[in-house]
C-alpha cells in the first residue's frame, strides 16, 4: 500500500482496556516511559512521548497493547 507521511505520523499506540489485566509490563519495557497509569490502574499510551517502537506490542501477554493505524 502507499503511505501518506501524515498517516505514519499518526501511527501511535494504545491499551485496549477490555483485554488488560494491569500487569504492568508494557509500563516497566518502555524505554521512553509512555505508558500512564491512571489513579484507578487504567493503563495508556502517551503519544506526546511514543516513539511507535511497538516494544509495548511485543511484550504485553494478552494483547492488550495494539497499533493505531487511524
Amino acid at each position: 500500500p502507499r503511505w501518506n507521511i501524515n498517516e505514519v505520523v499518526l501511527m501511535k499506540h494504545y491499551i485496549d482496556q477490555k483485554i488488560c489485566i494491569r500487569c504492568g509490563t508494557c509500563d516497566v519495557e518502555c524505554p521512553f516511559h509512555a505508558v500512564i497509569i491512571s489513579d484507578v490502574g487504567m493503563f495508556s499510551i502517551d503519544d506526546n512521548k511514543c516513539r511507535d517502537c511497538n516494544i509495548c506490542v511485543d511484550v504485553c501477554p494478552v494483547d492488550a497493547a495494539k497499533k493505531k493505524t487511524e
